[in-house]
């Protein structure tokens, strides 16, 4: 099990060497629902991968892998649809040799060992650095598993027990994609409008969501929301 150096950590990197004249550079599809997150992962990765296709959900997501077959899909865990790990079952019941690195806001563990028991060769967070995704594509080209540092031990404790994956799942299964991923930036301390910023909506939208979490968890403050995340190990 490979782990990048410094791959979740922030601060400057060196660019990624571009692909040798002689060896073709790796073929990458995107999949993200926020197209401009598509385009910012295109823009760092593109002088040493070839992106050659992008999908914002799940049929589409299947579609697109099956046409190019690439050497490496950079796949979203929450997508409309299904999310990522029905790309995953859908793709791999015809090319079962398709290799996937997943790369989402979401560290929770459940999300992380969803995606790894679906054939995901890899999980990485997107506070990634540019040069950091493209030296983790590489290695999943290369037969490597490739974790942010932190998520390992998520797979690990989750092989051994240590993690009761159903347990969370059930609670969890109250709330819309959506609503998770504003509970986890929520439970971390973010505030609206830095939620707002990360997911592309609006501030307004972000406390509709909140609000709902809170009555579908039976919470009354986002103190009690941070605790019930922390306790089942989300954040």
């Amino acid at each position: 099990m490979t782990q990048p150096d410094g791959l979740a950590q922030g601060g400057p990197s060196a660019a990624p060497a571009a692909p040798s004249p002689d060896r073709a550079p790796l073929r990458v599809v995107v999949v993200d629902d926020h197209a401009m997150f598509r385009t910012g992962v295109k823009a760092e990765i593109g002088r040493s991968l070839d992106v050659v296709g992008e999908a914002e959900d799940v049929d589409s997501a299947v579609r697109v892998v099956l046409a190019h077959r690439p050497d490496v899909v950079l796949l979203d865990v929450h997508l409309p649809g299904g999310g990522g790990a029905e790309v995953l079952r859908r793709v791999h019941e015809r090319e079962p040799d398709q290799r996937f690195l997943a790369l989402s806001v979401s560290d929770a563990a459940e999300d992380v060992i969803g995606v790894i028991r679906g054939g995901a060769r890899g999980y990485v967070t997107k506070s990634i650095s540019g040069p950091e995704l493209v030296d983790a594509v590489r290695r999943v080209a290369e037969g490597d598993a490739v974790f942010s540092p932190r998520l390992a031990g998520f797979v690990l404790d989750a092989f051994s027990g240590a993690i009761d994956v159903a347990a969370v799942d059930e609670d969890l299964d109250r709330l819309s994609v959506r609503e998770r991923e504003v509970m986890r930036l929520i439970a971390r301390g973010y505030a609206y409008k830095e939620v707002a910023k990360e997911l592309f909506i609006s501030i307004k939208t972000v406390e509709t969501h909140v609000s709902s979490v809170l009555r579908k968890l039976q919470l009354s403050n986002r103190h009690q929301l941070t605790r019930w995340a922390t306790d089942r190990r989300l954040v």
